[in-house]
């Protein structure tokens, strides 16, 4: 994958909440902070750089790119963090206001037939089949028309999370799930299993609100 484009300016517009989260939820000092968001870089171009190119139809090329973000941050730290503290450093790293107005309009339009038909779209493309940094997903809706569950069967994330010794770590991107649909207002997402806890699959419910 190229450092151009998508990953270039997701690294421009994040780099500096990851640098913040370091300090608030990790207790770094600013000059600790400055120094690792330093190093930070260089590690994330090498990992972009590793990456395949994904297909112009996967929608999941911002969650590796995120991933990548987090993985280049971790390497980077002078100790490892653990899950409850890396959970919350994600969330908040990531959680800016351009997330927060992604998951809005993306709330507006949950349940919507444009939705459905790019959910069913996502689950015949199977890229994670061809790319092991891709998910391969099913789309099964509830049968009592209460919303539906993504349930994916691959997951790029824990390819590149193991990749980079830190397999232990992927919960804390896990739970970014919960809070996206907190934000987005119209849906309370709910599961049961996830790949990185040892589960058949990750199930990624979205009931709606009432």
């Amino acid at each position: 994958m190229k450092y151009s484009g998508m990953p270039a300016g997701m690294w421009m517009y994040y780099k500096g909440a990851f640098r913040k989260a370091l300090v608030n939820d990790l207790g770094y000092t600013p000059a600790a902070a400055a120094a690792i968001a330093k190093a930070a870089e260089p590690r994330y171009r090498e990992i972009i750089g590793k990456l395949p190119e994904f297909e112009k139809e996967d929608r999941f090329k911002t969650n590796i790119i995120s991933c990548a973000t987090f993985t280049a941050f971790l390497l980077s730290m002078d100790r490892r963090p653990t899950v409850e503290e890396a959970t919350r450093y994600y969330e908040h790293a990531m959680t800016n206001a351009a997330t927060k107005a992604f998951c809005r309009m993306a709330g507006k339009k949950k349940f919507t037939e444009a939705d459905i038909e790019g959910q069913k779209k996502t689950a015949a493309l199977r890229a994670g089949d061809r790319n092991p940094y891709s998910w391969t997903m099913d789309y099964l809706p509830y049968s009592d028309g209460s919303g539906y569950e993504a349930r994916f069967y691959t997951c790029g994330i824990c390819t590149l999370m193991k990749e980079y010794g830190f397999y232990d770590l992927v919960p804390a991107m896990c739970h970014l799930d919960y809070t996206m649909s907190e934000f987005g207002g119209a849906s309370v997402f709910v599961r049961k299993y996830t790949l990185a806890s040892g589960g058949p699959y990750c199930d990624c419910g979205y009931k709606r609100k009432h």
